[in-house]
């Protein structure tokens, strides 16, 4: 009984330690789990770290001086920001963005408030209009009321023509069997309550292409017959039979030694 206590104590100690051990790496080890934030990760964790060290310092005159410093680095960093317009007055409102604002240097721009950074643009507000016909769209309702405030007579019909034309070509989008022009006539009559002179209207043809019959299969099938070359498809004659048929009046005139005769 004593041995079996004697073990006991000695597992615990050995796992208190061990868990002592444990602790003793997670404090000396610093893991980016436990680090804060990056602001902006393109510039790493030590361009972030010089900020929050320049935001310390007691000076301004000190501030400026690393701050330059670390303006040329972030540049250094991310090359591809020469090509951009203004790159130097980019690299300062980075600056101040890295230090969450709180840097107080003297900078050759403007420097951004944080309200400005964080600015949410007001929610646009979903369209909830009726379309009376849909395939023509909301475009043709518009276009229609403005044709109505033209005072042109001939600038007023030449509007409306192209409105009717307009329509016919929406309709197609839609049926492709058939397009009749009273329809689109009579739709434009509705649109505009009947206040647009519909008299002289032309509506030009508009052509209407059959859907395709061809197949992967047919076009496969096309491709094969035209790798049989111009023969007609009809396989190329054996050489190997008319070597044999050589062979043998080589021989029957060459007797049994394949010899020609003198």
């Amino acid at each position: 009984m004593l041995a079996n206590c004697h073990i006991g104590l000695s597992l615990s100690f050995k796992s208190s330690k061990i868990s002592k051990m444990i602790n003793n790496i997670i404090d000396t080890f610093d893991y980016n789990t436990s680090r804060e934030k990056l602001i902006l990760a393109e510039y790493g964790r030590n361009v972030q770290n010089m900020v929050e060290y320049i935001v310390a310092l007691p000076t301004k005159e000190e501030r400026n001086r690393y701050a330059q410093v670390v303006i040329d680095m972030m540049g250094f960093l991310n090359p591809h920001l020469r090509d951009v317009p203004d790159f130097k007055h980019k690299l300062w409102d980075h600056l101040q963005i890295i230090s969450q604002f709180k840097i107080d240097v003297d900078s050759p721009y403007a420097s951004p408030t944080n309200e400005e950074m964080n600015f949410k643009p007001e929610a646009l507000s979903y369209p909830q209009k009726r379309i009376k016909f849909k395939h023509y769209g909301h475009t043709v309702e518009l276009m229609i009321k403005k044709a109505k405030e033209i005072q042109e007579p001939d600038k007023k019909q030449h509007m409306v023509n192209s409105i009717a034309n307009f329509m016919k070509m929406a309709y197609t989008l839609w049926n492709k069997d058939h397009v009749a022009d009273e329809q689109i006539i009579s739709d434009l009559r509705d649109l505009s309550n009947g206040e647009l002179d519909l008299t002289n209207v032309v509506l030009n043809k508009v052509e209407i292409k059959p859907p395709s019959n061809q197949t992967n299969t047919g076009s496969r099938t096309q491709k094969t017959g035209s790798r049989g070359g111009s023969t007609g498809g009809s396989r190329p004659s054996n050489n190997n039979s008319n070597n044999k048929g050589r062979q043998k009046s080589y021989s029957n005139n060459g007797g049994s030694g394949g010899r020609r005769p003198n």
